[in-house]
């Protein structure tokens, strides 16, 4: 795939609100609303690195070409939401920094076709935009001093953590990840278990919130078993990294949707 055709492949995908129909709105209402969507940008940085990666192999082909683009127009969609909400100095000068380091990560995932040589800067530059983006979130949170407000942001970056490990084994298996990848990926799943029982124990569950962490927590079970996988051919290697990619997807469709009713407690 040349540029010309990866760059054009993005005006026939799914437009964005095809992924998350609930964000048609162009504006934050409230600070929770605020530390959702600062929440996801963090989510995103570690997609677009996990479907460029997916896309350079040939894995779960369009789907994977048709998220990088949705998940490419809905950051910067948000981003502008963020620096209009900012409510103070210092959340601005983060958003600041989050814009400019954006801006450097972006160029790299668009020059030129997913190739082996640039997915190393992409690793990188998808590190450093999640580290702007949480530090963003945790400036939100701090400001809401709720216990909503937390469960929002734990909530939330359950959905980074499942993008964040698709990454990192996409990368293994690309052979473009860096040593400390294997011991990233595993810090990455001992985070996520911690953060699930602590969602589990909240007395603030609904029924419905917890009939989702369920279906949550079953969905773990098939994406850890994806995630664990050993490839003994070139067919099984490409089978497993496919259900890395799918079952990465479904579990955080149902941890966007555990946040949005978080969301809406306060």
């Amino acid at each position: 795939m040349n540029r010309r055709h990866f760059l054009c492949a993005s005006l026939l995908a799914s437009p964005v609100w095809l992924m998350y129909p609930a964000q048609a709105e162009a504006r934050i209402a409230h600070i929770n609303d605020a530390i959702n969507k600062s929440g996801r940008q963090r989510m995103l940085s570690q997609r677009l690195a996990k479907c460029y990666l997916q896309v350079g192999q040939d894995i779960d082909m369009p789907r994977s070409q048709k998220i990088f683009n949705a998940s490419l127009a809905l950051f910067e969609k948000q981003l502008g939401e963020l620096e209009a909400f900012a409510p103070n100095a210092e959340n601005k000068a983060t958003l600041a920094s989050l814009k400019k380091t954006w801006a450097a990560y972006k160029s790299v995932l668009l020059d030129k076709a997913p190739n082996q040589s640039d997915a190393k800067a992409v690793m990188r530059l998808s590190d450093e935009v999640l580290a702007l983006a949480h530090a963003s979130t945790l400036q939100l949170e701090k400001i809401s001093d709720t216990a909503v407000g937390h469960l929002v942001n734990i909530a939330g970056r359950q959905r980074m953590l499942s993008q964040r490990m698709a990454k990192f084994y996409q990368a293994i298996n690309w052979g473009v990840a860096s040593s400390e990848a294997l011991a990233h990926l595993v810090k990455a799943r001992d985070e996520f278990l911690a953060a699930m029982a602590e969602l589990s124990a909240s007395p603030k569950n609904t029924l419905q919130i917890r009939q989702d962490i369920m279906l949550a927590q079953q969905q773990w079970f098939f994406f850890d078993q994806a995630l664990k996988s050993n490839a003994i051919s070139s067919d099984s290697k490409m089978r497993f990294a496919t259900n890395v990619a799918t079952s990465s997807e479904r579990i955080l469709e149902t941890m966007d949707r555990i946040t949005g009713m978080y969301e809406q407690l306060g």
